[in-house]
């Protein structure tokens, strides 16, 4: 009796990967300086379609959260193109957050964590480490989202995408290495092999 093992998957460089989610909202930074939010949106669906693409090229699929909010993309700068008004693309931060931040919660209330399925097995930690890291990373972007809400509704659309390059994501980046010391305390280390 043979046993087939499926191929296994390719993986993907981390920085590749944070590459390929970061480049289309530096796009979008770059074309609306040229172009306005208009062009920028266009300049972001399709930047944000190529990347989901590369990735499925490099590594044989995508992860769920480049892929939800590739979505809301997609229907979000529809809609801004569409209706030639730009509140849909800045409502979406808002919502992929706020819909993370739901569905983290959510899962956690129900017994279902669903952060362990974002890491997708690049970490292992205790069900307290995950318990706890899922609460801070649900409240973390329910924040985001109030955030988003709060910047775009006082400043100009200049400022607000200027925010949402340099501002999101070097809060995103400094949040997720404050988490370090707890996913290290929490940490499932693998038995040694027996040899």
């Amino acid at each position: 009796m043979t046993h087939s093992t499926a191929p296994a998957r390719p993986k993907m460089s981390p920085w590749l990967k944070i590459g390929l989610e970061i480049g289309p909202l530096v796009l979008f930074f770059v074309a609306n300086g040229y172009g306005g939010i208009y062009v920028a949106t266009g300049a972001f669906m399709v930047a944000t379609l190529a990347a989901l693409a590369a990735m499925w090229v490099l590594a044989r699929r995508i992860a769920v959260m480049p892929l939800v909010s590739a979505l809301v993309v997609m229907v979000f700068g529809g809609l801004t193109l569409w209706l030639q008004d730009d509140h849909f693309i800045k409502l979406k931060p808002t919502m992929v957050n706020a819909l993370f931040g739901v569905l983290l919660l959510g899962g956690l209330y129900f017994k279902k964590p669903l952060l362990p399925y974002v890491f997708d097995g690049m970490v292992k930690l205790t069900e307290e480490g995950w318990r706890v890291l899922t609460i801070r990373w649900g409240v973390f972007f329910l924040v985001m989202a109030v955030l988003n809400e709060i910047v775009w509704r006082t400043v100009s659309t200049d400022t607000w995408v200027a925010f949402k390059t340099f501002g999101y994501l070097p809060l995103t980046f400094a949040f997720a290495m404050a988490q370090a010391p707890l996913m290290a305390r929490h940490e499932l280390k693998d038995a040694p092999q027996e040899g």
